[in-house]
């Protein structure tokens, strides 16, 4: 029976040894026989570029854990990545690098026994009008361009200063605004035709189930590492999340 496993917004990084420690457990312990692992966005708290890998003052973390996906790939598991909010600039090298394909997003798979709608979520929080601008922004190729052509140390102060605004803007949200829309999601449901939808970001997990069109349909929000962790494991004999 194949399995699958979803996970989202680890946000690894140097300062959060504890939560890099978990992943690589859970690749060596909860991962095992899983024959897919999907990365839903946010594997790292940031990412300045792939450059992280070579460079001589490279991050250490992100080559090991582009080694920990790679080994695991070589057991025989496939890892999908999708881009987060945070590490939308992960490219070719991580995935030549790790053994991970990457997904777009919104991408469907089937897992399960049945069509799922893979997202990261963040295109779901319709309301949060500033972020949306700021997401159209980073995702266009001359904004990532000009940041990229910027030295590593130029990249993390750079980095460093846009979470500190990030997190003084956050704080003055309601947190409402930060949630997925009702309409966002019934919308996704419509246009990619599938009952199950699969997604992080939100750092609210849960099973939601609605109706879209007289049809039952249920929605999974995978948990945040900020804490103890999860995933959603999925086979053919149903849906369920674990945490840690």
């Amino acid at each position: 029976m194949a399995r699958a496993l979803f996970i989202s917004d680890l946000h690894l990084a140097g300062e959060r040894p504890a939560s890099s420690e978990r992943f690589f457990r859970f690749l060596r312990d909860e991962s095992a026989g899983a024959a897919a692992l999907y990365i839903l966005g946010d594997l790292f708290e940031y990412w300045i570029g792939d450059d992280e890998l070579s460079a001589a003052d490279g991050d250490p973390l992100a080559r090991r854990v582009a080694h920990g996906l790679h080994r695991y790939c070589d057991a025989g598991g496939a890892v999908y990545l999708m881009h987060g909010n945070r590490d939308f600039l992960l490219g070719t090298a991580f995935c030549s690098a790790s053994g991970a394909t990457l997904l777009d997003d919104p991408a469907l798979v089937r897992v399960g026994g049945e069509a799922a709608l893979l997202m990261h979520g963040d295109t779901l929080c319709t309301d949060d009008l500033d972020y949306q601008a700021w997401r159209r922004t980073a995702r266009s190729a001359s904004w990532q361009r000009e940041f990229l052509a910027q030295p590593l140390e130029a990249r993390r102060v750079a980095i460093r200063q846009m979470r500190e605004r990030s997190q003084s803007v956050i704080s003055e949200k309601p947190a409402a605004i930060m949630d997925v829309t009702a309409q966002a999601v019934s919308a996704a449901f419509r246009r990619h035709g599938v009952n199950r939808l699969i997604h992080g970001h939100t750092h609210r997990p849960a099973r939601h189930q609605l109706e879209v069109d007289g049809v039952r349909r249920e929605r999974w929000v995978l948990p945040d590492w900020y804490g103890a962790g999860g995933y959603l494991a999925v086979d053919d004999v149903g849906a369920r999340l674990v945490s840690f």
